[in-house]
Formats: structure tokens, sequence, C-alpha cells
């Protein structure tokens, strides 16, 4: 029988019903974890305290980090929320999902196209929440969406709470909940927890949830977050950041280039306002008893650069587009109180469209097999449990003409339709990616291998 979006929901949702006894007799299903995923807007992973930032304070989310595994090098396929988002969701990459560009009426100057609405078959899309929520899982989803239909996500969520368009107020939000528009006081990071601690209390014992958090911090504007938070960073020089002054290629946010010190500043009381989130979830997990048995993953949509390279903002920070480090790698955070072992950290490369195969493994779903999915479980990592198969260390991006291949040493960047220049990194023994190798004779094998495996990986994904 072919598969289609309702025929595998439908046997998604019968197949923890189908282990039976010879009698008929239901044989007890296996305890299922609840999920709750956190998801920061324009966080880097090099911007907390956990992956090495000595001057943001990020408490919270470095203590999550101690009590868990932290995935040293995890990568989004596109450095922009809107197709960030998508894959994260469904697994998938932009030539599959149809989302190339973070959603706008009004796109940005060149080299931005814009993409105003998400095509129409991005609807038809499977993500982890349809999988889960066919399975018998109760979702939610508060905060950001930004994936088109942002007052009425579906895709299984049966509670909602989210903005809408371009909105980004952090005082006194409208926000839609449910799909009716709500006008709300307060702050808004302090706003979408308490409505995900709303979502918690109507769980019941024994159901499992998954809940995800979709905080705009950090995101711009800076201004609208409690005085507190800026008065921590008012004498903070950011030396540690390793800033560069204002690129000629600069692009988007270019402005906020004039005054490093304090945008970095202000940036900074977001970062450390959203780590004031943490443990107000925490403690509602415990009150209700939900703590052991949830699966919490700390992430955020995409990089940042915050002045290094002499670049602002993420991908879109430059012309042409770029794929520093700094905009592909985000944090990646699991704890699972005793499952996932503490003070633990993974060197492999793991990437966005990972997530969906390995939350399916997790909750005991099948991964829709008719999704030409690229990504693999990487469960028995989290888990520190032995596997059958290696782990293979090499993860692409894509980001409308430039494509990116990179394994533990190297990294290339193509870039298409004339907008070069490619790039070839070695990163062993240039982090900071200061030195383009692409022209050197010396690089010429590893760059032909890596152009190889673009190729492969667009042929066979896009």
């Amino acid at each position: 029988m072919p598969w289609t979006r309702r025929s595998f929901l439908s046997s998604a949702t019968a197949a923890p019903l189908a282990a039976q006894t010879r009698k008929g007799a239901q044989t007890p299903a296996p305890s299922r974890p609840n999920i709750l995923l956190i998801l920061a807007d324009d966080l880097p992973a090099w911007a907390l305290g956990c992956y090495g930032n000595k001057e943001i304070r990020t408490p919270n989310i470095d203590l999550l980090a101690r009590s868990g595994t932290r995935f040293l090098n995890n990568f989004v396929c596109t450095p922009i929320c809107s197709a960030s988002r998508a894959t994260l969701f469904t697994g998938r990459t932009p030539r599959q999902h149809g989302i190339h560009d973070f959603l706008t009426p009004s796109p940005i100057e060149k080299p931005a196209q814009g993409q105003k609405d998400p095509p129409g078959s991005f609807g038809r899309e499977i993500m982890i929440s349809d999988l889960v929520a066919a399975a018998g899982y109760q979702c939610g989803y508060v905060g950001k969406w930004h994936m088109g239909n942002d007052a009425r996500p579906a895709h299984g969520f049966s509670y909602t709470y989210t903005m809408i368009g371009g909105s980004r107020a952090y005082t006194d939000p409208e926000m839609a909940l449910d799909g009716r528009m709500i006008q709300e006081k307060g702050y808004l990071a302090e706003l979408m927890t308490h409505r995900a601690a709303e979502f918690l209390d109507q769980q019941k014992p024994g159901a499992p949830f998954f809940l995800t958090v979709g905080y705009l911090n950090p995101h711009t504007p800076y201004e609208g977050h409690p005085q507190r938070y800026y008065d921590m960073y008012k004498e903070t020089r950011f030396d540690t950041f390793g800033w560069d002054p204002p690129a000629p290629n600069a692009l988007r946010e270019k402005n906020l280039l004039s005054d490093i010190v304090g945008n970095n500043r202000r940036q900074a009381a977001a970062v450390t306002a959203l780590d004031d989130q943490i443990p107000v979830l925490l403690k509602k997990l415990d009150e209700r008893g939900l703590r052991d048995n949830t699966l919490i993953l700390f992430t955020g949509d995409n990089g940042f650069l915050l002045g290094r390279h002499g670049l602002w903002s993420k991908g879109h920070a430059s012309d042409p587009i770029n794929m520093y480090e700094e905009v592909m790698q985000v944090p990646m955070i699991w704890n699972w109180r005793g499952k996932v072992p503490p003070e633990a950290v993974r060197p492999e490369l793991v990437s966005f469209y990972d997530v969906l195969p390995t939350l399916c493994e997790a909750a005991g779903v099948p991964a829709p097999p008719d999704r030409n999915l690229c990504g693999r479980s990487y469960l028995s990592l989290a888990l520190n449990r032995p596997s059958k198969e290696s782990w293979r260390n090499l993860v692409f991006g894509h980001f409308r003409y430039a494509e990116m291949a990179r394994d533990s040493r190297y990294k290339l960047i193509l870039r298409h339709e004339g907008q070069g220049p490619n790039e070839l990194y070695d990163l062993a023994n240039d982090p900071r990616e200061r030195v383009n190798q692409h022209d050197n004779p010396q690089f010429l094998a590893v760059k032909e291998a890596l152009a190889r495996q673009i190729e492969a990986w667009r042929g066979k994904y896009g």
C-alpha cells in the first residue's frame, strides 16, 4: 500500500496498541517520555557559558548542561529562522520542505529575494508533532512559530499561544491563544513561560506530552527587557568576544556595528532574561511530578555573529550569504534524569535534520518512510549507549545559492548563481575561518572530495 500522510498517521496511532497477547489482552506499552523543546531565537552556541563564553551570564542554561549532555558540534542546515525551524520540525532540507528564507512581506535588500509565505505544499509536510500526536501525545506550542499560519499552527498542536507575523514586541504583546487574538500585559518571555506552565498544568498522569516553548529572546529589538538585565552589563566590555571592525560587505543589521559594545550589552541582557525562564519551567515540571520522565532539549534556531568577522546578524549578515561557524553552530543540550548522563559532552557532528528521527526513536514512533529524510537518530549518542553503526561526522548546509559540507576538520562553502567566492577552511588550524584555502593547491584533494559530497547530497535530497 502506498504511504500517504493520512495512512502513515493512522498507522502511528495504532502502533502503540498493536502489541496483543494471543487471547487479545493488550500488552503494557513501555513508558514514553514527555518531550520539552526549548527553542531560542538567534542564539549561537558560543554565546553561552557552557560553550565557553566568559561574559554573558547564563547560569541556569549552564546548569541544565552540567546535569545533562551537551553536544559540542550541533549545526543548523540553514542560518535563518523560518527555513531552519522547518528543517527542525520536519527533518527535511529547504529544497524538500520549500521554505528557503525567513518569511516576510518586505524582503531586505540584496541578496535576499524574500519569501512572504511557505509554499502550498508545506501544509502537507509531516512534523514531529504530527507523529507523536497520532501516537497519543498531547502537543502544545508556545511562542514564535514563523512558518506560516502563525495563529493556528495545526500539525497536531492542541494548545497554541503564538506570535503573529513579524511582531517583535517584548512588552505588552498581542498574541494568539488557540487562534484567538488577545492583548497581553507584561514581559513577553515571562508571558510565554506562564502559558507553558498553563499547558503543563493541564497534563494528566500517564499521558505523554510534547511541548515546544519558542522564545523570541535574544532576537532584536534589544529594547523592552526588564531594566535589571541591562543593569547587569552596564560595565561589561566584551573583551573576549573577538569582534572585528565593520566589514565592507556587511548587510543585515550593519547599523548595530556602530556600537558593538553597547549593542552586545543589550543583546546579553536578552540572553540572561531568557536564562531566567529555565528554572521556572523546571519548577513546574517538579511540582507536577513530571520531571523524571521528561526529556528536555534546549537549542536555538540559528547562530549569530555579534561583531565577529565584522558582521552582526546571521546568514544575511553579509553579501554574499555567509556560513561561518558562528551562524551555523547552535546549542544542543539534552537533559533527562536517569537516562541522559550528566556532565557529558558529545563531540560528534549532528544537525537539525537529525532531530526528527532522534525524537521519533525516543518517543517510540516510526519516522515517516516516504519523506526521503537525510537525517539519522543520534539517541544512542545522547544516552551514551553502544550503536551498531559508527557515526559519520559530516554535516551539510543549504541557504538559497550557498551550500556547505563540513567534516571534523574541513569546511567547504560553494556559492552558485555567480554569487562567489567559494571558501574552504582548515578548521583544525584556523578555527576562526580567517584564511580561505579554496584556491590553495595543497588542499585540492580535500576540496574535490567535499564538493563530491555536496553534489551527492544535493542529488539525493534536492
